[in-house]
């Protein structure tokens, strides 16, 4: 349960999204064409976050059940008047087609078309992303004509690929959705071209640890059917104004009026040399309040981190959470840990949006 064999090399990939240029290939994302003359009404109605924008713009958002839990979190990019695609987990392809299509109304002209096979992508991340693409394509990639969260096709190398800017990891970057029949050669562009900026594949392991240092929520582990996004903290992706309203809306109207009894807080511990797995108990003033649900070592804050709910029958806000003296038990060694509510690095995502 210590520190594993793989740990400095994830260590490196880990660095080299941080500080220099990481390639991930995170083809398994599940990948659903939602179109049709009612897509966007049904997708409002499905979606807690506003998904009527412009075409190009991508959309942070839940599926909520009547209790206002998590059946699913994705990305929402609108490519045209009735046609969205929809990025959600690998092992939720099934789920997700199924939780649309059986909210869909008996009368709503609206297609869901499983499209994973049909795209590979190519993630390219860290601060010398913008660098390495710029030498593969003629668009201008400057934050002012290719802002985070928008999404459009671009020729790059002897491909035309759908670059969408969003990260995973927390850095400056772009997600490449690419024509399976291209992505042989789109991968030799990025590979030849990356040699000059120190280019590293990167991995899933360090894909973890750069997203739980960065505080990212994941389907399966801080987001479930029991938790909303007011408890996740993840508020920001909730448009509770729109006029369509949506799934589950009622139920986080009460609970923003009476508050939450759960909060997911991260944690990063005071021992560099201790490790944190998952399923750790978490302790307030010696007092158990909860469990880690995602762990890694964060590489950049120099210990392992962690993300679990804080629990009180009471309420929990801010004012709880800073309130409190926090440790996690190990493997029975009590190891002390900083509780935050935004995460340490970065907190207000100036890296991302640079």
């Amino acid at each position: 349960w210590g520190k594993p064999g793989w740990f400095a090399n994830v260590a490196a990939e880990h660095d080299a999204a941080r500080n220099g240029v990481a390639l991930f290939d995170q083809s398994s994302f599940s990948k659903l064409l939602v179109e049709g003359r009612d897509a966007e009404t049904a997708l409002q109605r499905i979606c807690a976050n506003d998904v009527g924008v412009a075409a190009g713009a991508c959309v942070y958002t839940g599926l909520l059940n009547e209790r206002g839990g998590y059946e699913s979190d994705l990305t929402v990019t609108r490519l045209g008047a009735d046609r969205f695609l929809l990025v959600t987990g690998s092992a939720q392809t099934t789920r997700d087609q199924d939780w649309i299509r059986k909210n869909l109304e008996p009368n709503e002209h609206v297609s869901v078309t499983d499209i994973t096979a049909s795209l590979a992508v190519l993630s390219v991340m860290g601060p010398k992303s913008r660098d390495l693409l710029s030498r593969l394509t003629s668009a201008d990639l400057s934050s002012e004509a290719f802002a985070f969260g928008t999404s459009r096709e671009i020729g790059l190398g002897q491909a035309v690929v759908r670059a969408t800017r969003l990260t995973y990891v927390g850095e400056l970057g772009w997600e490449l959705y690419v024509p399976v029949e291209m992505a042989a050669g789109v991968y030799e562009d990025l590979v030849d071209a990356g040699e000059e900026f120190g280019l590293m594949h990167a991995g899933y392991y360090a894909l973890e640890s750069l997203r739980v240092e960065k505080g990212y929520r994941a389907w399966g582990h801080e987001l479930s059917p029991d938790y909303t996004p007011f408890e996740a903290g993840l508020g920001f992706a909730v448009s509770l104004a729109k006029n369509t309203g949506f799934t589950g809306r009622e139920a986080l109207l009460e609970q923003k009026s009476k508050g939450v009894t759960k909060r997911l807080v991260q944690f990063v511990l005071e021992d560099p040399e201790a490790m944190l797995w998952g399923g750790e108990l978490v302790l307030r003033n010696g007092e158990p309040v909860g469990d880690i649900k995602s762990a890694a070592f964060g590489h950049t804050l120099g210990a392992a981190t962690g993300l679990g709910y804080v629990n009180n029958g009471a309420g929990v806000d801010r004012a709880f959470i800073e309130a409190g003296t926090y440790e996690i038990d190990i493997a029975g060694d009590v190891v002390a840990a900083e509780a935050y509510l935004r995460s340490p690095y970065d907190p207000k995502a100036e890296r991302v949006k640079a």
